[in-house]
């Protein structure tokens, strides 16, 4: 399956299913970058190309038979944090401090506090 073939898993509530269930085990990385992924596929001044790039991205994360099961302790999660790294990397320049701060306002729901210094590795490999 190609990357494009996986935009066709990505919808907003699958998404929100998804974080809601497995955001905790999948760690703060991986849910910010969701997180980013999410909020850049709402944004009117993003490009359709990116959007596509983002719909795959998103598509995998949700698709539930992925390369290695998220059920999986710890790895479980590695290849969609690759994805979702690959995905933000070829779109960072659209990414704004405004929608980074959205993204990190929701992890405080879910993670109450979490190490900032994780999100500053996610940031390392994107921008």
């Amino acid at each position: 399956m190609s990357s494009n073939d996986y935009k066709q898993f990505f919808n907003e509530q699958s998404f929100w299913q998804k974080l809601q269930k497995f955001g905790k085990a999948a760690g703060v990385q991986v849910a910010y970058s969701a997180l980013l992924l999410f909020y850049l596929m709402k944004e009117p001044s993003v490009s359709l190309k990116a959007k596509v790039t983002i719909a795959a991205a998103l598509g995998y994360f949700i698709l539930p038979t992925d390369a290695i099961p998220d059920l999986l302790p710890i790895v479980g999660f590695s290849d969609d944090l690759g994805v979702l790294i690959f995905a933000l990397s070829q779109i960072s320049g659209n990414i704004t401090p405004e929608l980074q701060e959205k993204a990190k306002t929701q992890l405080r729901v879910w993670f109450k506090e979490f190490d900032e210094a994780k999100l500053d590795e996610i940031h390392s490999k994107i921008f």
